[in-house]
């Protein structure tokens, strides 16, 4: 009975065409009628289609790379040094994964926590995204990437050391191991797509040195075109079960293919085809107010990367996109710089965060955002300015290296209260603090049960957070532990999650109530959030948490109300808090029953995981009561 009602609400929530659609995927799946669909022997192209090297250099119009002037804009010695230092582990095959964690990666096959090595005469139909054995597929698609082009071109430009051999070299090492459509690296179509992204830039870098031959070139172009004829033929999966990210990226490699390329038989259609469902996806994922269909900061800048190509691309080749997506760019950037700590740049590590970094352009720490926002600014013509910093270099590459001083960005008040309700998110910057809270009802998939989840940053240290997400493919304990309540500054019913957790990334029982308000006293000035969400439906109809957050203006200062209601009597409420290090130093946090009296924690080992792939201990507070009512002061020492 249970199988079945999930089945009704897995139909109930993603609808028919996502059930049919899957259903069918599947079945051509374990049929083998996929895998006859992606040979692995592909007939070669016509003769005569690709052009010489020549040709090809004569037809290009300017790309983002036309840098040439290294004063332009000079890294400093300690950035300099930082890039220097990549460049050379790249060398000794070393790379930065996920933003976070060095590996000796010494081929294209092996998985560098795992030892296990992918064989290439496999089917990638026949390749598992989870495997015990195999371990995190993530960790082999890493590298494959590509983004360690980026390192050795801004190193190249930066010291006139020419990189090309290396970089070219590469690329064709990578092809010499990966035959069509067989093994790890033709599993995902994102993966594909990006890959195609970054050696286009570096081709078009590359493209007066004597390293890129004539026979280099066309074996590169080759096998970019088999690479999105694979891409072409599965963009329905991306587009129907998928319908995220992926499908945003696979649709813009599409058309800027498509354009950047016009010499492949079916550059005409992927280029008509992946505009028209790229402006379609924008539409969709991105909501009215800015806030993204995937609740994820970081997922969230994976789009404002992709806009950032998509919008000069597009310009500089006289096409322009439906004025949904210049709208949609604008109201990103101005919910993501809502959520931006003024002092670092960064966002809360708010939902699903994979590492995923695309195009990285700068030596800003991962969790930066001002490269990725202020060349989305550029890009749109916005007012955006940080100040002079290594944050402008990514903006500086994208632009052509013709970075024009930007215009003023208008300031803010000493307080700024921000709402986007489409999305479920409430936002207050108040002189040196930041407090951001998550209060939404759900319409496209949730990734994780965190409503009502409480966000504090003072003077730039994030003092309450959010656990993070550590890895997608891992046990059972911690893909429960960081996708749910437990892991959140919120409330749970006993070790019951606010929504029901099913396999891999599906929830049930999906929150459809939601709501919350911002309000400031005109007479002490005290700025009040109050939301509230029905959750719990696994538990029985009506369950209630209500928070209200009552912020001192310009103090460090918060008072935090959480109510149940219609809540089962025998499971006890657990409020639960994920301080930093740095808050046990300044800050203390007191929590109280209806009745005034002071509830002691509970003290127990949480985890917290900043970047994919690591998590650290660290201590998880809960106060726990069998009453549905708790107040909790928090404030300096």
């Amino acid at each position: 009975m249970k199988r079945l009602l999930a089945l009704f609400q897995l139909f109930q929530n993603m609808g028919l065409r996502y059930v049919a659609f899957r259903s069918g995927y599947e079945l051509q799946k374990r049929t083998g009628l996929l895998k006859r669909r992606f040979p692995t022997n592909p007939p070669p192209l016509p003769a005569g289609t690709l052009p010489s090297r020549a040709a090809w250099r004569a037809q290009e119009k300017p790309f983002f790379s036309s840098v040439k002037n290294r004063e332009s804009f000079p890294l400093s010695k300690t950035s300099l040094a930082v890039l220097r230092q990549r460049v050379e582990a790249f060398y000794q095959n070393r790379f930065l994964f996920f933003g976070a964690t060095w590996y000796t990666v010494p081929d294209w096959l092996t998985h560098p926590d795992t030892g296990y090595r992918y064989a290439t005469t496999q089917h990638w139909t026949e390749i598992p995204d989870l495997s015990p054995q195999a371990g995190d597929i993530k960790y082999v698609w890493e590298k494959a990437r590509f983004t360690f082009l980026y390192d050795l071109i801004r190193y190249g430009h930066h010291t006139g050391e020419d990189q090309s051999e290396t970089a070219l070299a590469a690329i064709e090492s990578w092809i010499d191991a990966n035959p069509v459509n067989r093994g790890p690296h033709w599993r995902c179509s994102q993966e594909i797509t990006l890959r195609v992204l970054n050696w286009t830039f570096a081709l078009h870098y590359y493209q007066s040195t004597p390293a890129l031959t004539e026979a280099r070139l066309a074996r590169i172009l080759t096998s970019i075109y088999h690479q999105m004829q694979h891409v072409a033929a599965n963009i329905h999966f991306s587009r129907i079960a998928v319908r995220n990210n992926h499908a945003l990226t696979e649709t813009l490699g599409l058309y800027l293919v498509g354009t950047l390329y016009p010499f492949f038989p079916e550059s005409t259609r992927w280029k008509k085809q992946g505009k028209r469902w790229f402006e379609q996806e924008v539409a969709y994922q991105i909501y009215e107010d800015g806030t993204f269909l995937q609740f994820s900061m970081n997922y969230h800048r994976v789009v404002v990367q992709l806009l950032s190509w998509a919008l000069p691309l597009a310009h500089r080749r006289g096409d322009r996109w439906a004025e949904v997506v210049y709208d949609r760019a604008r109201q990103s950037l101005r919910f993501l710089r809502a959520c931006q700590d003024p002092t670092t740049g960064w966002l809360p590590n708010y939902g699903h965060n994979d590492g995923a970094l695309f195009f990285p352009l700068t030596e800003c720490p991962f969790r930066d955002y001002r490269p990725q926002l202020l060349a989305l600014a550029r890009a749109l013509g916005e007012p955006l300015d940080y100040g002079p910093g290594p944050w402008g270099e990514e903006a500086f590459w994208l632009s052509g290296g013709t970075l024009a001083p930007a215009p003023s960005t208008p300031s803010e008040s000493d307080s700024v209260i921000y709402s986007f309700e489409k999305g479920g998110y409430y936002i207050l910057k108040d002189q040196r603090t930041l407090t951001f809270l998550r209060c939404g009802a759900y319409r496209d998939r949730p990734f994780q049960a965190d409503n009502l989840h409480l966000d504090l940053w003072v003077d730039g240290e994030n003092i309450l957070r959010d656990a993070g997400t550590y890895k997608y493919n891992t046990d059972e304990r911690w893909l429960r532990y960081f996708a749910g309540t437990a892991s959140h500054n919120t409330v749970g019913l006993g070790d019951y999650d606010q929504m029901r957790k099913g396999p891999r990334f599906i929830w049930y029982d999906w929150v459809q109530k939601a709501s919350g308000t911002w309000s400031q006293d005109e007479t002490t000035g005290t700025f009040t959030f109050e939301g509230t969400f029905e959750g719990f439906r696994q538990l029985g109809a009506g369950v209630v948490h209500r928070r209200r957050v009552a912020k001192v203006p310009g103090q460090p200062h918060w008072i935090v109300e959480d109510t149940l209601h219609n809540a089962p009597p025998h499971l006890p409420m657990q409020q639960h808090w994920h301080p930093s290090e740095y808050f046990f130093t300044k800050y203390r946090l007191q929590t109280f029953t209806q009745a005034g009296q002071v509830l002691l924690p509970q003290e127990s080992e949480g985890w917290y995981s900043e970047c994919y792939g690591q998590k650290v201990p660290t201590r998880q507070l809960t106060f726990t009561t069998t009453k549905r009512y708790l107040r909790t002061e928090i404030r300096p020492r």
